[in-house]
């Protein structure tokens, strides 16, 4: 749908936003005015006529069955477009939004048109977005198990990725070595809200045994939050460094950079002193106050 129509001024967003919205647009059948005016008084409006010309021909029953429908799809169309212009300050410039699927849309839009929580329509977007920039970067899976995310489940997914270290450039991994210590229980990590965090598949947990990395080279990077850390390791290969009881799923890889997480303060720390109590050997590039 190439009619120059958006839901905001196209002259004010990049020209792979504008991609964007046309493809949204092709897939899914949605016309963007060009102007946000108040959707709901014109629902409303069309409501009454409705009313009116429905008086002689459908009982009052009827009536208010069709005002619903009106008000509810109206709802739906505000969300949509309100995750749509969320979702454009996070389009890259090298963006290729012409190379999303349109089943992709379908379904993300589908599943999201019932979201209307302000931080939810964030999480939303930055999946749109995320999609957008590099096609493929999220599972029809994630988008369906995004539907059934609960807001206090979503908070408590961003406060366990607050602890997560990164080993390599996406892969991350929070560091719950014992959710009894006070770094952790000052963040509301227990072992109930872990179980309940693997229950629902974005994390695995493990409450007797722990996860290692393997097989590492006698020099690896690790960060947290862009702080590199670099470990020397005693043998030249083969080495492994233990990460814990938690592990993200592939779900839970792919929504953990866009959840919102931040830093806790302490916890970098914590992290290097015990690994250097293993007798592993640490640089920094940051004070270790951070």
């Amino acid at each position: 749908m190439s009619n120059g129509n958006s839901i905001i001024n196209i002259g004010d967003i990049s020209k792979p936003a504008v991609v964007l919205i046309e493809k949204i647009s092709d897939a899914i059948g949605v016309y963007f005015e060009p102007h946000r005016i108040t959707r709901m008084a014109r629902a409303e409006a069309e409501a009454q006529k409705i009313k009116a010309t429905a008086q002689i021909e459908t009982t009052e029953l009827q009536q208010r069955a069709l005002c619903r429908f009106l008000a509810e799809e109206a709802q739906k169309q505000i969300n949509i477009e309100s995750i749509t212009a969320k979702a454009l300050p996070y389009i890259q410039e090298e963006s290729k939004p012409q190379n999303m699927e349109n089943d992709w849309i379908a379904n993300f839009f589908d599943k999201c048109r019932l979201i209307s929580d302000e931080q939810m329509q964030t999480l939303w977007a930055k999946v749109l977005a995320g999609e957008a920039n590099s096609s493929g970067s999220y599972s029809k899976r994630t988008v369906n198990f995004l539907s059934s995310l609960d807001k206090q489940d979503a908070i408590h997914f961003a406060t366990l990725c607050s602890l997560g270290w990164f080993f390599g450039d996406r892969y991350m991994v929070p560091l719950i070595y014992n959710e009894q210590e006070s770094i952790y229980k000052e963040q509301g990590i227990t072992f109930e809200l872990l179980e309940h965090l693997d229950d629902i598949g974005l994390v695995s947990f493990t409450a007797i045994s722990r996860y290692s990395q393997i097989e590492l080279p006698k020099h690896s990077c690790f960060s947290y939050y862009e702080i590199p850390i670099n470990i020397e390791f005693p043998m030249e290969k083969g080495n492994q460094l233990e990460i814990g009881k938690v592990i993200l799923t592939q779900i839970g890889q792919q929504l953990a950079p866009i959840c919102g997480s931040k830093p806790i303060p302490g916890f970098l720390n914590y992290v290097l002193d015990r690994w250097s109590g293993t007798g592993l050997i640490l640089s920094c590039a940051y004070p270790r106050n951070y």
